[in-house]
């Protein structure tokens, strides 16, 4: 949630803010703001809540009303800043970025201060009247009273700031008095440089600077970067020199291009062969598996005698889907949790127990804090991530990328279906290690993963229908989801895409829950989307869900059923029958899951909602 963008060098310091914040719109947000030091000297803002476009407006009207030449904005260093609230309502006066009260000082921040109180009580009874109801203004203050007191400098009055805050933060701060450079500082929330030629980039994803250079570094665990023109230095809260981890940004900036779709979304479901297919690749070689990013020894795995998955949302989901996995091939049992329960509960976990902490951001709060739990019970944490160099990738003792490119719709598509590649190959690899499975069935296993992009594909060419249908159910006030086996969480999934897009009423169920109480939600009308199971891998499965499609059915339902083609009793059952490519049962997720992404994004297109931003919600969430 929330972004930021730091600059420094030759260009209008503005636009390139204005265009990096635009481009982490994905995350989420109710305001926006921007901060530039003027050729003047002086420190200008800007703010606004709602969408960017009603910070463009407010820049437009002063800019008309300045007698400036190039405008009161006009600057070489500058920061900005798009807000989800969480200390104060989301409006122009809560929206960053903050200043202190001679207007020297502006700070952006992601995240939250949770001794905010204290610190506020404290500049309150110094004398200080703070203008907003943020905790991120305290910070303001703060540096400006260091700075008051003798600090050499603006990284140094930060770095004495950061060692009396508590809690998740990003910070990134312009001096009006030092007018070539902007410092970072972060703690549990994410923050990377960019580095160009005569200019320096600060953002809360590569996103934010991607249009300017591929060239990045990580900052770690509580650290702090001053960049100008000339460089960077990083230093730790201790104020002890280190070194940034450089990287290089594998996408371009055509990869977060909408590229002719309305929406990001829509773009990023038609990407999905292609996400499977990067995450599957080099992860077989020589007759093994190869987690190549791992760091675990496989003599870790073989003594592996109990898994816990910990994720939030679509992750969660890929979680459910682990667990069949990850049991059937290996017989270890496998417990699958909300990360935001996880540490909660004191659950008993030994150097046997391997936590798989799902994260596509790496930066979640819920799930950072369970990897940091099942550290100190001395369980050995492997992250699948999408996110190169995240806090909970460094964290942990392994990791897992999947390799689905920048996903800027707020609702997991892409990287959902990396996340259920991703834990395929961790269940064979698991398999490899214990000797639950021979050589040549985990060649065969991984033959038909490799299946599955061309098949993916294939399904995409057949989802007109489901648009069709999502046009003629946009104005049901309830949708339900059902599903057994592996079913099931895709059943959640797609509930929750239409929660989360449509701001529908939508449940998921296991099917044979049906008659235990949901049962009494069905009314003639109601749309229930089935995911049937293979009547070949599944027969008994098969045919006890075909009762549940009677049940409904008999009580007026309209029944939208997926089922794999050449099944010819769902046929019979169904009012509208959605066929999709055979596939093995433990892989048809990545099938079935399409057309529920597919139905909810063209309800929500009916209903006239934006599909890559829905209210309230933010990409990455990166507080409790």
């Amino acid at each position: 949630m929330c972004g930021i963008v730091g600059y420094v060098g030759p260009r209008s310091a503005l636009e390139v803010v204005m265009q990096g914040l635009r481009r982490l719109e994905y995350r989420g947000y109710d305001s926006a703001g921007v901060a530039v030091i003027s050729e003047s000297g002086e420190l200008r803002t800007a703010k606004k809540a709602g969408r960017i476009e009603n910070l463009d407006a407010e820049l437009a009207l002063a800019a008309g009303q300045s007698d400036d030449a190039d405008g009161p904005m006009a600057g070489h260093t500058g920061v900005g800043h798009t807000r989800w609230a969480t200390h104060g309502a989301p409006n122009d006066q809560n929206a960053h970025p903050h200043s202190d009260a001679t207007h020297r000082i502006a700070v952006v921040h992601n995240g939250i201060i949770e001794n905010f109180s204290e610190l506020r009580s404290g500049l309150e009874f110094a004398g200080v009247e703070l203008v907003s109801e943020t905790d991120s203004e305290t910070v303001a203050h703060l540096v400006a009273a260091e700075l008051d007191a003798g600090a050499p400098g603006l990284a140094e009055a930060v770095r004495r700031v950061c060692c009396r805050l508590q809690g998740a933060f990003t910070l990134v701060l312009l001096d009006r008095d030092h007018p070539e450079t902007v410092v970072g500082a972060r703690r549990n929330s994410p923050l990377v440089l960019g580095l160009g030629e005569g200019e320096n980039f600060l953002g809360s994803d590569v996103a934010a600077f991607i249009s300017y250079t591929k060239e990045a570094v990580e900052l770690g665990q509580d650290q702090l970067v001053e960049i100008s023109r000339e460089g960077y230095r990083i230093i730790d809260f201790d104020g002890v020199g280190v070194e940034g981890k450089p990287f290089t940004i594998d996408w371009d900036l055509a990869a977060a291009e909408k590229g002719g779709y309305d929406y990001f979304m829509l773009k990023e479901i038609q990407e999905q062969p292609t996400a499977v297919a990067d995450t599957l690749r080099a992860h077989y070689l020589d007759g093994r598996i190869a987690l190549d990013e791992q760091r675990l020894d496989s003599s870790v795995l073989r003594e592996v005698d109990k898994v816990f998955v910990v994720a939030c949302g679509s992750a969660y989901h890929a979680g459910l889907i682990a667990k069949h996995a990850i049991e059937h091939w290996t017989r270890i049992p496998v417990e699958v949790e909300m990360a935001s329960e996880f540490r909660y509960r004191d659950p008993v976990l030994d150097q046997q127990t391997l936590v798989v902490a799902i994260s596509q951001s790496g930066e979640t709060a819920d799930t950072l804090e369970a990897v940091r739990h099942a550290k100190e019970q001395r369980a050995t944490v492997l992250a699948i991530c999408n996110t190169n160099g995240a806090q909970i990738p460094r964290e942990a003792d392994a990791v897992l990328y999947t390799h689905a490119g920048p996903e800027i719709g707020v609702a997991a598509t892409k990287t959902f279906s990396a996340q259920v590649t991703a834990v395929l190959i961790l269940g064979l690899a698991l398999a490899e290690a214990r000797g639950t499975k021979y050589g040549d069935e985990i060649a065969a296993e991984y033959e038909a993963l490799q299946a599955m992009p061309a098949l993916i594909t294939e399904t995409l060419t057949v989802i007109e229908p489901v648009r069709v249908l999502a046009r003629e159910i946009a104005d049901s006030k309830a949708v339900l989801f059902l599903g057994r086996h592996v079913g099931y969480p895709v059943a959640l999934e797609g509930a929750l895409k239409l929660k989360e897009l449509a701001y529908m009423h939508a449940e998921g169920f296991p099917a044979g829950e049906l008659k235990h109480g949901p049962i009494a939600l069905i009314e003639p009308g109601l749309p229930v989307v089935v995911v049937m199971p293979s009547p070949v891998g599944r027969p008994l499965l098969h045919q006890k869900m075909l009762s549940n499609i009677a049940e409904i059915s008999a009580r007026g339902a309209r029944t939208i059923v997926l089922a794999e083609q050449g099944d010819l009793m769902a046929a019979k059952h169904a009012a509208h029958l959605i066929e999709l490519p055979v596939a093995p049962t433990l892989l048809s997720p990545l099938l079935t899951t399409i057309p529920l992404q597919v139905l909810a994004a063209e309800i929500a297109q009916s209903r006239g909602f934006d599909v890559d931003k829905p209210r309230n919600l933010a990409k990455s969430v990166t507080v409790e």
